[in-house]
């Protein structure tokens, strides 16, 4: 994937996920059914802005004992590679468990090892714990909190994986917040922009209509229809 303008991922900043979801499904209809998480989530810091970076992706398993020799080549192969690249990083990591979230990979430790190299936040199915020590400004989007870190390793590294039915492969750019996250295309970043500033006229006739005090049924349907006609 080319690497997208520094100015284009701020102005993607600025907007929460669903917003740019809203945004891709004018562009392309198949944001109306793929390419973003479809189950509840939990944000650990909902003050943070939306994280906007490249996919560094991975594996997990904690349900069984491996070989610590194993465990710890993994992890060092794994933190080379999160790291290497052009920033902005996030950790997008599948738990494959049976029961995803068993064991945490995600916690203090980690979540201040990433931040140092330059990841800033993870988005997974697996579990989080340690929520109160993490390290400042960075991001943690997961499918649960848990306790333990049971027999947590990485399994394998930068291959395709799926979050809550976001597919997602090596250096797709992510856009993810306290409602979930999406895969922005590459071929539709440039776009996207002019999506957002399209969504958002068209909604205001809306909303702006909503807050009039003689606001009815009428006001609301010549609303609906000047909404329509904005392109």
């Amino acid at each position: 994937m080319k690497q997208i303008p520094e100015s284009l991922l701020n102005t993607f900043r600025k907007y929460d996920t669903p917003t740019i979801v809203n945004s891709l499904e004018l562009l392309d209809s198949k944001f109306r059914t793929s390419c973003f998480t479809t189950e509840q989530m939990i944000c650990v810091d909902t003050s943070l802005p939306p994280i906007v970076g490249y996919a560094r992706t991975a594996t997990i398993s904690a349900s069984s004992e491996v070989d610590q020799n194993t465990k710890r080549a993994r992890s060092l192969a794994y933190y080379e590679y999160v790291s290497s690249g052009t920033a902005p990083f996030i950790s997008v990591i599948q738990d494959v468990d049976e029961r995803p979230g068993f064991g945490s990979f995600w916690g203090e430790v980690n979540s201040n090892i990433h931040n140092a190299l330059g990841v800033i936040g993870v988005v997974t199915n697996g579990s989080v714990r340690d929520l109160d020590v993490l390290s400042a400004g960075f991001q943690v989007i997961a499918g649960k909190i848990g306790l333990a870190h049971a027999y947590v390793r990485i399994e394998e590294t930068g291959i395709p994986v799926n979050i809550f039915g976001m597919n997602v492969q090596h250096n797709d750019l992510i856009h993810a917040d306290q409602h979930g996250s999406v895969v922005i295309p590459a071929e539709l970043a440039e776009e996207l922009p002019t999506a957002i500033d399209l969504m958002i006229r068209k909604e205001k006739i809306i909303l702006d209509a909503s807050k009039r005090k003689d606001f009815d049924f009428e006001i609301l349907k010549k609303a609906i229809q000047d909404s329509a006609q904005i392109q």
